[in-house]
């Protein structure tokens, strides 16, 4: 059992030192939704995807997903399309405004990550990874 709760205050110890708890900014600092950062990192790396697709990834609820991007919408940051060929499909894609955003959250993302990297001792990086892999595994839905 001790382990189980070691684990516990491990995460919980993350959660709140990498900003997690924060719900209104980024880890990086970048002082928009954790949410509407992972859209915006979803829609910047694969362009345009169904609104279906990115609840999948999000692993969010449709009508979760369905607020998120009204959202990003309402901060000229996406816009919604007809799916080619499916007259209920719904497409996401970023605007020139939403890729702007994405690159600077790409930019403030990959700066927070290379400080902490930074920090962990060279020998021990390879550990550290690995050890995140097999921690997201362990809590993944099967």
């Amino acid at each position: 059992m001790s382990g189980e709760r070691e684990l516990q205050e491990a995460v919980a110890r993350f959660v709140r030192a990498f900003g997690l708890h924060q719900p209104d900014r980024t880890p990086c600092g970048q002082p928009i939704p954790v949410s509407e950062a992972h859209a915006l990192g979803e829609l910047a790396r694969d362009g345009a995807l169904r609104q279906s697709e990115l609840a999948h990834r999000l692993r969010l609820e449709k009508s979760t997903t369905s607020r998120l991007v009204t959202q990003l919408i309402n901060r000229g940051w996406a816009e919604r399309t007809p799916a080619p060929g499916d007259g209920r499909g719904v497409l996401v894609q970023l605007t020139p405004a939403g890729v702007d955003a994405a690159g600077r959250l790409a930019a403030a993302r990959a700066a927070r990550f290379s400080a902490v990297l930074d920090r962990v001792p060279q020998g021990e990086r390879a550990s550290v990874l690995r050890a995140l892999t097999i921690l997201t595994e362990a809590v993944d839905d099967p």
